[in-house]
């Protein structure tokens, strides 16, 4: 899942660094969106998770949408998600979504969603068939899947990943020694496979990583170097802001010149392209990932 950038009153008691300050949102295309949004009553990501990027990225005709409704089988620590038994899923999803696109006018779509653990498929007929109708109502719309980990159920992979998409994208979230405690059902080789699979099978491959838990600069670097090993092409690297009080606190607030060191170190481990700094998220200049 996406992070949500929303800082807790503990964290809020420090002095929040000037580098993680955000611009209002403003421009003609984003007024747009807007407008589509809230007329049509439209789900994004970028709105619920009150991303720090959502006027630069509707503005360049980019927006995220999450499917498979809003209740994850998973406790990340890190996520805002509710947790629990999803109710059953909408099959007349996909069209809705297509049709949200569509009507936006979206550019570059990202999709991701809740992990649904108790289906067989792991939602994958449902992410099939939003990218296929999708593709069919706007053919121009570029898109980019940020798909949840599907536990080895490769061939649910394989039916996620094969509607047309441009971009698939699982993220890491963190680096190896902090997965018990980020992501505790969920095991850090097991998402490295899901990329290298997903590369071998033809798809351009992303991933995105939170710092500021406790991570240590060797452990950032022995995980670029995994992921560079295991076929990922796009990296991007942000600030990690704690949600609410129940969740996982900000170990430090990374400056802006180790994200830039940590860009330099990305590329020269042989990731094609990596986007780094305090206020990235997964979807962050995702338009820009299509052609890498």
């Amino acid at each position: 899942m996406i992070e949500l950038p929303v800082i807790s009153e503990e964290t809020a008691k420090r002095k929040k660094p000037d580098w993680l300050r955000v611009k209002l949102p403003v421009g003609k295309e984003y007024a747009k969106v807007r407008k589509l949004v809230d007329e049509h009553k439209l789900h994004t990501i970028c709105e619920s998770g009150n991303c720090p990027n959502m006027g630069e990225c509707w503005g360049a005709g980019t927006a995220t949408f999450m499917i498979l409704g809003n209740v994850c089988t998973r406790s990340c620590s890190f996520c805002a998600v509710a947790t629990g038994r999803p109710p059953e899923y909408d099959t007349d999803e996909p069209r809705r979504v297509a049709e949200a696109i569509k009507l936006m006018g979206v550019k570059h779509a990202v999709i991701t969603s809740v992990n649904r653990d108790e289906l067989r498929d792991r939602g994958a007929e449902i992410w099939y068939q939003t990218v296929v109708l999708t593709k069919e109502m706007s053919p121009i719309t570029t898109i980019e899947t940020l798909i949840p980990d599907v536990k080895a159920n490769w061939d649910a992979l394989y039916r996620m990943i094969s509607g047309g998409q441009e971009v698939v994208s699982h993220n890491m979230e963190t680096v190896e020694s902090l997965y018990r405690r980020v992501r505790p059902q969920a095991k850090y080789s097991r998402s490295l496979e899901q990329i290298k699979l997903t590369k071998e099978y033809g798809k351009r491959t992303k991933t995105g990583i939170m710092l500021g838990l406790g991570e240590t600069k060797d452990e950032v670097y022995k995980a670029m170097d995994d992921l560079a090993a295991h076929g990922c092409d796009i990296l991007t690297l942000g600030q990690y802001l704690q949600p609410t009080k129940m969740h996982i606190e900000v170990a430090e607030f990374i400056h802006p010149d180790l994200f830039a060191h940590y860009k330099e170190e990305g590329l020269k481990r042989g990731i094609k392209y990596v986007e780094s700094g305090p206020l990235v998220r997964s979807s962050y200049h995702a338009e820009r990932h299509v052609n890498v």
